[in-house]
């Protein structure tokens, strides 16, 4: 296997951002994007990838490709090919650095809790395996990272439950003294865990930030999209689905020494006009996950998810605006560990 090699000038020239970018462009253009090379990098030396095209050049010529924050979906006609890439946003802004292997880890985690919950809910997945994928997708580059699916009416709303009190629920409620139009008791801390779990969808915006909302708004939302469906019905079943699912991998977590505090799910439509669950599922880019072990309310826990990042970028006062900032080795480094940490500790 290939590596990309750096002189000890490059790692001399850690704090140079550009010539260290350089550098990686340059080895990434020695090798071939087509070979498992750019893949199969290992540890902190690994390169992120930061984009289907660098894997298929020319592919965005003759395919039409939606580009989320960390996914790349391709359109196959009736179904959707999903790749993870291994960027990473917080406060809902993409940072120009990537964390190594971290689309693997999303894609692997969430086959294996779609697996878990195929008897609450049905999904979307046809197929992980690239032995089924249509060319030119079907290249052990993509192996791992990439999930066939079925295509559906997606749902306008990110529908979050929370366990634990933590993050924007902990601002709103100091506040209000509720989360979502939900009063809660008095007195709760940082990281309390609820007496229930509580279910807080917010908007789904295509651009800027994502915003909570309570449940008449989340009502009127649905019915504006689906004016052919009893809006108050569907949101009613959004909820009871996403509690039912969070509490059974709340619970499945638990034993495995893991809290999930929170999570956000998100569910579409298919041809039948049944409820479907789709996107990611319980990935450390979509809850909190907590050590149970190291768990004291009051206070910030030491997260095993993408917290991690977002507390960088407040402690060095990033405006949490357009540009994000690059991410440093130690925190690469360490996201990348707690990634595979949980993933781990959940599945073994």
């Amino acid at each position: 296997m290939t590596k990309l090699k750096f002189s000890p000038l490059d790692f001399f020239a850690t704090n140079n951002v550009l010539f260290l970018t350089t550098r990686i462009n340059m080895a990434r253009q020695e090798l071939n994007p087509r070979r498992q090379d750019t893949l199969g990098l290992s540890g902190d030396n690994s390169v992120p990838l930061m984009s289907l095209e660098e894997l298929l050049p020319g592919i965005e010529r003759d395919f039409k490709i939606h580009k989320g924050k960390v996914r790349e979906n391709v359109d196959l006609g009736e179904k959707l090919l999903m790749v993870a890439t291994d960027r990473i946003s917080t406060f809902d802004v993409v940072h120009p650095n990537g964390i190594p292997n971290k689309g693997p880890i999303l894609t692997q985690m969430t086959l294996r809790w779609l697996d878990l919950h195929k008897g609450v809910i049905p999904n979307h997945l046809v197929t992980a395996k690239i032995e089924e994928f249509p060319e030119p997708f079907n290249i052990e580059l993509l192996r791992g990272r990439s999930m066939l699916v079925e295509k559906l009416r997606m749902i306008p709303i990110e529908c979050v439950v929370r366990g634990y009190i933590t993050g924007s629920a902990m601002a709103e409620y100091k506040k209000t003294g509720a989360v979502c139009g939900i009063n809660l008791p008095e007195g709760l801390v940082e990281s309390q865990r609820l007496e229930e779990p509580i279910f807080t969808p917010s908007t789904k915006a295509t651009e800027g930030h994502d915003e909570n909302i309570d449940f008449e708004r989340m009502v009127s939302i649905i019915g504006q999209n689906f004016p052919d469906l009893d809006g108050n019905a569907l949101a009613k079943e959004l909820k009871e689905k996403t509690l039912e699912l969070y509490m059974n991998a709340a619970d499945y977590a638990f034993s495995r020494g893991i809290i999930v505090a929170d999570t956000k799910l998100e569910f579409g439509l298919n041809e039948e006009g049944k409820l479907v669950l789709g996107d990611e599922v319980l990935t450390p880019d979509s809850s909190r996950f907590w050590d149970a072990a190291l768990y004291q309310p009051g206070r910030p826990q030491d997260s095993l998810d993408k917290q991690y990042v977002r507390n960088y970028g407040i402690s060095i006062g990033w405006n949490r605006q357009p540009p994000a900032p690059f991410l440093p080795p130690e925190i690469v480094s360490r996201t990348s560990q707690k990634y595979a940490e949980v993933q781990r500790r959940l599945f073994g």
